[in-house]
């Protein structure tokens, strides 16, 4: 992609880079390691803080620690990130404790450290008269310790006798509960006009609260605007990531606090808006302002004179951001960008090649160190249509080192993925190797051991959004009383040349499924762009539908990594022209007509205050464990229920499209506008659902999530010959008789041939 642009403010690049340097080390930002749900808490603070100022709370399960820390031994720490926004600074902080620790520990001896980036925020005793009981210590930690990125550790030193110990005894513990909350006090910071600082403040890394981003229309927005904003909000959803993203829309109406992303279409749409001092519209313009209602707010202008310059300038934003400078730039030219490959979405696993573990992850969190260092975790986000029928699991290819104990027998490297345990890799200890030359020459090249080993991952227990899991194990062994010493020489490491290979598998799988379209947004995502999909926007359309559309769209960027510039918005008098495309059609009350048109492929129908619901024993089963053959994954509708009343029902239906045989529909419907958010809270899911969305039926209702029908319909996808033989067959009893009696004669046909020819050769 090539971008030109013109500058009403032309500052130097190099300048323009030093400043936003000098102005993110001055400020503060926050963020957390990766974690799901994670929303911060935030209050106003007392008289005594800076004027404007905030508090922010979140736990230590938010900043991505799932369990109990669990510290043991006589000396152990476990840890957490967390960062502070950069439009925020730090006054003050403080850690509110939750915690218990052993009866047996001598308190002279035995304390917790809090430690903010290896700095000794406070010290807490453990005396006799709290032990074994749940404690809770409020820590003031000096805002001086709290930088842009910060690392929290909690550590453990313990002694329950000052003779000779057992440096591994049952009795040394304490145990830190994930609901220990950090709590900081934060002033805002206005950041400067200038577009080099994107996507902050819209979206900011350092930020692990789920992002609510408001779109503002001059006036209500037609196709063109909506490709727009879809485009923009895929680009935040897919920023966003484990956040999560929900947007809402205004039209000509600015938010009273925070910052907004703007559309404007046309000169008239630039005097709606009134006081943002646009001016006159030159072309594809992006501009970025104060909010004229929050001084520390920020105001994205997305503006062109039509809707081709608003595509324009929507797509300059969600792909060449990074090259913007100024507060306000002309695009006068954008490149068109290379049509996208079926499954080379940035966050999927390539399906076409084997792929480094390198490449997944930072190669500095492949190396552990300790007797028990924990989980070495490995995202994997893979094509949600892997054939992996009669497959034995994918190929990993795993190389690794470690420093060989001189004695041990429990040592091994396990190999896990999503919590299921896939194999043990022995570790040998010194004197259990063979001690040939080979491993002489090994040990005097390097201290580590390396070796390989080979691990099938059966994608049976696999989801879109799996992860694996690699943890070393190093045999703790006692040498007898006063001899027990804890060395910290043990090391591992997983060589980033360890490679997975999903190139062996097809594309192929049974729809709907409401599953994968939660999971990874499939089929609409299998072209990262959203080229081959549209969306069906009902009549007459308002803010909850609009939002509940960037909802959607936030979600795809999220299962891609890539904004959704190449969607297309339709109504449904519209809908032949997007007939060869997967279809998202969004419907409140009465508003969209394909719902009525469509309806003997719907497994729902309502109209006014008649409902009508197909039910199946998809309803009755545990939905934990999902076949790898389609055909026993099959729910389909055993009776109808009708009744009558309030038109509020919110449910998802997916069926194959009635325009063309292998395309795809997914109905996210609702009886009132306001019931379009339920569907895409859902979507976004959390610990508040029990249930996720299955099946090609579910209905909604606040946090519930009823899966009723898993009705397997159709395939998408292509298998190779020899697979799609056995497929075929294996699916249908029939042919395969025929193909066996008719493979038994010809058999028998050639065998007797070759005997018959045989015998007279002899006879002759």
């Amino acid at each position: 992609m090539t971008l030109k642009l013109s500058s009403s403010r032309r500052p130097f690049m190099r300048l323009a880079s030093s400043v936003l340097c000098l102005a993110t080390l001055v400020h503060n930002a926050y963020a957390a390691a990766p974690a799901p749900e994670a929303t911060a808490v935030v209050t106003p603070v007392a008289d005594s803080a800076p004027a404007g100022s905030y508090s922010r709370s979140i736990t230590l399960k938010q900043l991505g620690h799932l369990e109990t820390m669990n510290l043991q031994g006589t000396e152990s720490s476990d840890s957490v990130d967390f960062s502070v926004r950069a439009d925020e600074v730090v006054n003050g902080a403080s850690l509110v404790l939750d915690y218990s620790y052993s009866p047996a520990l001598l308190a002279d001896l035995s304390q917790i450290n809090v430690l903010v980036n290896d700095q000794v925020a406070a010290s807490l005793a453990l005396p006799k008269d709290g032990a074994g009981k749940p404690q809770q210590t409020v820590v003031q930690i000096a805002p001086q310790l709290i930088t842009e990125y910060n690392h929290l550790r909690l550590q453990f030193i313990g002694h329950y006798t000052i003779e000779c110990e057992d440096p591994q005894h049952s009795s040394l513990w304490a145990k830190i509960n994930n609901t220990t909350q950090l709590n900081l006090t934060v002033s805002p910071v206005q950041l400067k006009d200038d577009l080099s600082i994107l996507p902050m403040p819209f979206f900011d890394r350092r930020d692990a609260s789920q992002v609510n981003l408001p779109f503002v229309f001059a006036k209500a927005p037609d196709n063109a605007a909506l490709e727009a904003a879809g485009a923009l909000s895929s680009w935040i959803g897919a920023l966003a990531g484990y956040r999560g993203a929900r947007f809402s829309t205004t039209v000509a109406q600015l938010p009273a606090t925070g910052s907004a992303i703007v559309l404007v279409e046309g000169q008239d749409d630039v005097q709606a808006l009134g006081n943002l001092g646009l001016g006159e519209l030159k072309g594809p313009t992006v501009a970025i302002m104060a909010n004229p209602n929050d001084a520390h707010g920020k105001v994205l202008i997305v503006a062109g004179r039509n809707a081709a310059e608003l595509k324009l300038a929507a797509d300059a934003v969600a792909l060449g951001n990074k090259t913007l400078v100024g507060n306000s730039v002309v695009i006068d030219h954008l490149d068109a960008v290379a049509p996208r490959k079926p499954y080379d979405a940035p966050n999927w696993l390539p399906s076409n090649r084997p792929v480094r573990l390198g490449e997944l992850i930072d190669t500095k969190r492949l190396s552990v160190s300790g007797y028990n260092p924990g989980y070495i975790t490995i995202p994997l986000h893979l094509p949600p249509d892997l054939f992996n029928w009669r497959e034995a699991g994918v190929p990993l290819d795993l190389k690794y080192r470690y420093t060989p104990q001189q004695e041990s027998t429990n040592s091994s490297l396990l190999v896990s993925m999503n919590g299921n345990f896939m194999k043990s890799m022995p570790l040998p200890s010194l004197k259990s190797l063979d001690g040939g030359d080979n491993l002489l020459a090994m040990l005097k090249k390097d201290e580590s051991l390396p070796r390989e080993a080979s691990v099938l991952l059966p994608l049976d227990l696999a989801s879109a959004r799996s992860e694996l899991q690699l943890r070393y194990m190093f045999d703790y062994v006692k040498q007898g009383q006063c001899r027990d010493i804890i060395i910290d020489n043990m090391r591992g490491l997983i060589d980033p040349d360890s490679s997975l290979d999903l190139s062996g598998y097809n594309h192929y799988i049974a729809l709907p499924n409401l599953g994968v379209f939660n999971d990874s947004g499939f089929p609409f995502t299998r072209l990262a762009d959203l080229s081959q999909s549209a969306v069906v926007m009902p009549d007459n359309s308002g803010a909850a539908e609009w939002g509940a559309y960037l909802t959607v769209l936030g979600r795809f960027g999220l299962s891609t990594g890539y904004p959704a510039t190449a969607v297309t918005v339709v109504q449904a008098d519209a809908v032949q022209s997007v007939a060869d495309k997967d279809l998202v059609v969004l419907a409140s009350g009465a508003n969209q007509p394909l719902l009525t048109q469509w309806a003997a492929h719907l497994p729902v129908e309502g109209d006014g205050s008649l409902h009508r619901f197909n039910v199946s024993d998809l309803a009755l089963r545990m939905r934990d464990w999902i076949s790898p053959d389609p055909a026993a994954n099959q729910r389909k509708p055993r009776l109808t229920v009708t009744y009558s009343g309030a038109n509020s029902s919110t449910y998802l239906a997916g069926f194959e499209s009635p325009l063309k045989a292998s395309r795809s529909v997914v109905v996210i419907a609702s009886g009132r506008p306001e019931g379009l958010s339920d569907a895409t809270n859902a979507l976004i899911g959390g610990e508040q659902y029990k249930d996720t969305l299955q099946g090609s039926l579910a209905v909604v209702q606040g946090n519930q999530i009823n899966s009723l029908v898993a009705d397997e319909q159709y395939y998408v996808g292509d298998l190779s010959l020899f697979k799609r033989v056995q497929w075929t067959l294996s699916q249908n009893l029939h042919w395969m008789l025929l193909v066996t009696v008719f493979g038994i004669l010809l058999v028998s046909g050639l065998l007797y041939l070759f005997l018959r020819s045989r015998a007279q050769k002899r006879l002759s």
